[in-house]
Order: C-alpha cells, then sequence, then structure tokens
C-alpha cells in the first residue's frame, strides 16, 4: 500500500516536473527574454532611467524599455513563440507583456520609438490582443511576419511578408506635446481663444503579405503598394538575417 501511494507521488512529480520543462512557470508567460545580441544593447528598468546592459537570458518585462545602439542588433523572445529584433539605433518600449485586461482578454503592445523593427508573431487567438505602434500609427497583429521602420522625424513605414496587419492612424499621437518642467519665463495676460473643432482624418487599412504602407509624420498616407523579395531593399542583409533566423525559429516550433 505504502509503496503504491509512494510511486503515485513520484509519478506525480515526474509530470509536474515535465510540464514545467515543456510548458515553464506561470510567470514565464508574462516575460520575455533576450536571445541574441551582437554589439551594445541596454534596457530601462520599468520605474526607473538608467540604462543597463542586457545581454542574452536578460528578462523583460512590461514598462520596459529596450535599446540597441550604433552597428548593434538584439532578439527578443516573448512566451518562446513570439519574436522581436531590432536593428542597430532602435528604441521599443513594451507598455503590455501579456496582461489581463477589465474584458478578460490578454494584451500585448509594443511601441517602437524609434529605429527598425521584425516581429514574427505566432497566431493570436481571439482572447488576445497584440498591438505594435509607431508615433503616428498603431498595428493589431493576427500572426504575421513584419517589418516597421520609425525615421527621425516619425515617417513611419510597414511591411508585411506573412499574414495580415490591421493598421489605424492615432489622432491622440498627434496633438499632445509634452512640456518641459525646467523653469521659464510665464508670459503675461492673453486672450484665450473660444473652442473650436479640431479635424483629425481617420483612417484604417489592412495590408496583407507582401504589401507596405507608408505614412508621414503628419499622419497621413502617402503610399500603399505590393513589393517583392526581389526588390533592392530586400536583398539588405538586416533583411536576409531576420529571415535565417524566422526559418531557425520555425523549425524549433515543428520539430
Amino acid at each position: 500500500m505504502m509503496k503504491a501511494r509512494l510511486s503515485w507521488i513520484a509519478g506525480a512529480v515526474l509530470l509536474v516536473i515535465a510540464a514545467v520543462c515543456l510548458f515553464g512557470l506561470p510567470g514565464d508567460e508574462k516575460k520575455g527574454i533576450v536571445t541574441y545580441t551582437d554589439g551594445q544593447v541596454k534596457k530601462s528598468l520599468t520605474i526607473e532611467e538608467t540604462w543597463l546592459d542586457a545581454p542574452v537570458n536578460t528578462e523583460i518585462l512590461t514598462g520596459d524599455r529596450v535599446r540597441t545602439y550604433r552597428e548593434s542588433r538584439a532578439e527578443l523572445n516573448l512566451a518562446r513563440l513570439d519574436v522581436i529584433r531590432l536593428a542597430p539605433r532602435t528604441t521599443i518600449h513594451v507598455s503590455k507583456l501579456y496582461e489581463e485586461s477589465k474584458e478578460k482578454k490578454i494584451q500585448t503592445a509594443i511601441h517602437l520609438e524609434e529605429g527598425d523593427l521584425w516581429a514574427s508573431i505566432h497566431q493570436v487567438e481571439a482572447a488576445t490582443e497584440f498591438d505594435i505602434s509607431a508615433p503616428i500609427a498603431a498595428a493589431a497583429i493576427t500572426g504575421t511576419v513584419l517589418r516597421m521602420k520609425v525615421k527621425e522625424d516619425t515617417t513611419t513605414q510597414l511591411k508585411v511578408y506573412e499574414g495580415e496587419v490591421k493598421i489605424r492612424n492615432r489622432p491622440q499621437a498627434l496633438v499632445p506635446q509634452q512640456r518641459s518642467l525646467a523653469p521659464h519665463e510665464v508670459p503675461g495676460p492673453y486672450e484665450i481663444p473660444g473652442p473650436r473643432e479640431v479635424t483629425v482624418e481617420e483612417w484604417f487599412y489592412i495590408i496583407q503579405a507582401m504589401q507596405q504602407i507608408t505614412i508621414d509624420k503628419k499622419g497621413a498616407v502617402v503610399s500603399r503598394s505590393d513589393f517583392s523579395l526581389e526588390d533592392a531593399e530586400e536583398q539588405s542583409d538586416w533583411v536576409t538575417w531576420n529571415r535565417q533566423r524566422d526559418r531557425r525559429k520555425t523549425k524549433r516550433i515543428t520539430e
């Protein structure tokens, strides 16, 4: 009797260990891991402005920012399936990482502040939201491979390699300007103009595989077209490297 009970307990323990090895602990589902670095990669902690080195195996949590410097690259693995890669001189803010909303949806939101980002996202379920945004646009991901690039003047380009992306403008991001807290001269009394309606043309597009869209700094769509893997830009070292890494990821998942 005792031997049978011990055998049952041992079996249960082995099952738990196996589950942990296969799926990780529950907390692992809400964090990312730096899985590749080349050059100088840093992260800023959730409540601090200090930038710290972020070598391979560094944890990335909700609220963290990650930055690559000149001639540097980084790869982040989120929940072992979703992958985000940063080109040189790129900064992202992980504002949400598999956080549960009031509507019981699991939300992930990554903001590309500057630079060039490559994302390989697995199929997003109905109860999950995955957004990648730029200063002037936000993309809702449904399971795709994409590239988003933000220039210095915030002009944004989105390319979709697989799947599709729903992209919309963000009028609220075009109006607010951060005010400096430094001491400055306060102007004298002046007349405040009355209320007036300010309209920003809103738009929404579905960008499918091998399509691209470019949005200028004012949030207007300036081009939307197809592209080809034979294009000169698609022969760049950055694109080639990402496609190689994606093939490795696919092989690892399917094996």
